[in-house]
């Protein structure tokens, strides 16, 4: 379960990076990340990633992840290998008890879920999309307490 995670990332990372067409372009990408899989194995993880075809700024047709807004796309890709080494964490934004953490496409889930399950106490809950995490600081709770709560979760986050 764990390679299958590990290539359901990647596979995430890739489609919101390159301008891939064809499940042979998605293919070849994953294979030059060290994934060798089946075209059947590719077609149930898009499925289970809901990707979709839409139309790129150039008219070609290629695959997107849901729920990106106006299918956005890095404009200066990193490395698979390179976006694998950080957390996704893009940014924080803080305005009186409320929080904003901006997130490379597809993170904010996953790291609101590790961000509620450290009980961390400066934070009262998080609510995620796709790319942004809302979060609700408690009463009194500076902006440097929530950074140094978030700490251990996130250890790239600078404000």
């Amino acid at each position: 379960m764990r390679i299958k995670n590990s290539r359901m990332e990647v596979l995430k990372m890739l489609i919101s990076s390159k301008e891939l067409g064809s499940q042979e372009e998605v293919l070849k990408a994953l294979e030059m990340e060290g994934f060798q899989i089946t075209q059947a194995t590719l077609s149930r993880d898009l499925k289970q990633l809901k990707v979709a075809k839409a139309a790129s700024m150039n008219g070609k047709y290629v695959y997107v992840l849901p729920n990106e807004t106006m299918y956005k796309r890095v404009s200066k890709p990193s490395t698979v290998k390179e976006m694998m080494q950080t957390s996704g964490f893009l940014s924080i934004n803080f305005s009186g008890n409320m929080v904003v953490i901006k997130t490379r496409p597809g993170y904010a889930s996953s790291i609101a879920y590790n961000i509620d399950s450290s009980d961390i106490p400066q934070i009262l809950g998080t609510i995620a999309g796709d790319d942004t995490i809302f979060m609700v600081k408690g009463v009194g709770v500076t902006n440097e307490e929530v950074i140094e709560g978030l700490r251990h979760v996130l250890p790239n986050i600078e404000y």
